[in-house]
């Protein structure tokens, strides 16, 4: 031996001791063993497939949170471009016969053209209202006004509505008949 183990050994006896790795006795017939490695791998079996759906699950969970991202840019977006094009249609109401005419007029109105099929483009459509039964679903009722139309009809456009791949973005701002007719006739 060397000098130094002999010196290790005086030093501390415990380590003198031949360390011998223990053993478990296993008290376990064979089978009995069987079965209980059987359940062990059974029980890392369902914790490996439930991390797995768990992941798959987390996995989905992102993508639609990232598309709901995307949908909602895309939104305000639209709804910033259909302002842009209510105020177009705005201007060509109120336009006379002979403006539609001019050329710098019919290149306004491409683009405003332009406009509405890039919308389109998007999933963005107009909701016709106009002489429509009221949808609460699509239809802000901002007045009852008499008309010639039937009662709970939309007899007025204050603002257009538009939806988004069949969602609603914003409503259509309508006036509603009251049902009453109006008196055209002078007394």
């Amino acid at each position: 031996m060397s000098k130094k183990k002999e010196k290790d050994i005086k030093m501390n006896p415990e380590k003198n001791k031949q360390e011998t790795p223990e053993t478990e006795v296993d008290e376990l017939s064979p089978e009995a063993r069987i079965s209980q490695l059987e359940t062990e791998v059974s029980e890392w079996n369902d914790k490996y497939l439930r991390a797995m759906a768990e992941f798959e699950n987390f996995r989905k969970r992102s993508i639609a949170e990232k598309s709901d991202w995307i949908r909602l840019a895309t939104q305000k977006l639209a709804l910033e471009i259909c302002d842009v094009v209510d105020n177009f249609e705005r201007a060509f109401t109120n336009a006379q016969p002979g403006d539609l005419e001019n050329p710098f007029i019919q290149g306004i109105l491409l683009i405003e053209k332009q406009l509405v099929k890039a919308l389109e483009k998007e999933g963005v459509k107009k909701i016709e209202a106009l002489g429509m039964e009221f949808d609460p679903e699509y239809h802000d009722a901002l007045a009852h006004i008499p008309s010639d139309m039937e009662e709970n009809t939309v007899a007025a456009i204050i603002q257009n509505g538009y939806t988004m791949h069949d969602k609603v973005i914003r409503p259509v701002r309508v006036a509603v008949s009251n049902g009453t007719k109006i008196n055209t006739q002078e007394e």
